[in-house]
């Protein structure tokens, strides 16, 4: 965060989930908001005060678009919390299609790579900033059933210590939060196709996911929101290169139930 100026913030998909509340999160700290997604229904919802903009992240012709919009606008950037990601299909490896592969992989990996592409440099200019990339527990310890997503989600991991290593000589800070699994819509979708796919109920699951951790429970989307802002913050300011789970230390990631 530079002085002279709001905190200006890019989230993608950052209308509905943990993007959203991210994005509450960070204007509730005095922050400028601009949200990007695939849902323009779920845009318009969006408080009328966050900057909104209908994007593919793994578009690069409409990130193109959008960064060139932020610099006529903001002039700058702050921070990038690059959290655009997908499911992907619940399957056994073998019955993965090829192309269901490539698009998980693209929305998750290329997505962060293209909004760290261009923000880089924004950054780099202004000799200070933070990029966040939402990685997942997936992307520490693995899930069987769903391959593309847990690759992707390792390999994000590996982008953003790359991030961390270029960046870091100009002033510019690049970590990457672990959520375990997070109550809301999109839980509540994976865990159907888990359950169909593992033969048990989405109330199995989610009763095996919760002691599968320490702490007995699901997160919420605002305890990422909060880790986001403080990574975002002054008071992270030697806090780069790092994998921060904020799950409730997962201990089994596949729970037998």
């Amino acid at each position: 965060m530079t002085s002279g100026h709001q905190h200006r913030v890019l989230i993608t998909a950052g209308a509905s989930g943990i993007g959203h509340a991210m994005a509450s999160a960070f204007q509730a700290d005095g922050a400028e908001v601009w949200v990007t997604d695939v849902d323009a229904r779920a845009l318009a919802a969006c408080p009328e005060s966050w900057r909104r903009s209908e994007v593919d992240s793994a578009d690069e012709a409409g990130v193109t678009t959008l960064f060139g919009e932020i610099q006529n606008a903001w002039g700058g950037l702050d921070t990038l919390c690059a959290n655009a990601g997908i499911a992907g299909p619940t399957a056994a490896v073998e019955d993965i299609d090829l192309e269901d592969w490539r698009r998980c992989v693209s929305v998750n990996l290329e997505g962060a790579f293209l909004a760290s592409k261009y923000a880089a440099p924004m950054l780099k200019r202004q000799r200070s900033g933070a990029i966040i990339i939402t990685s997942s527990v997936a992307g520490i310890m693995a899930n069987p059933f769903r391959a593309p997503y847990v690759a992707a989600k390792w390999a994000v991991i590996g982008l953003m210590k790359t991030l961390a290593m270029e960046l870091g000589p100009h002033n510019v800070r690049a970590n990457a939060i672990c959520p375990g699994p997070v109550n809301g819509d999109r839980m509540d979708r994976v865990l159907a196709r888990e359950a169909e796919s593992k033969g048990t109920t989405a109330d199995a699951l989610r009763a095996g996911y919760s002691a599968g951790t320490s702490m007995g429970t699901f997160v919420e989307a605002s305890d990422i929101a909060d880790m986001a802002v403080f990574l975002a913050s002054p008071r992270a300011r030697l806090v780069s290169g790092q994998v921060i789970a904020v799950d409730g230390n997962t201990t089994n990631p596949d729970p037998q139930v």
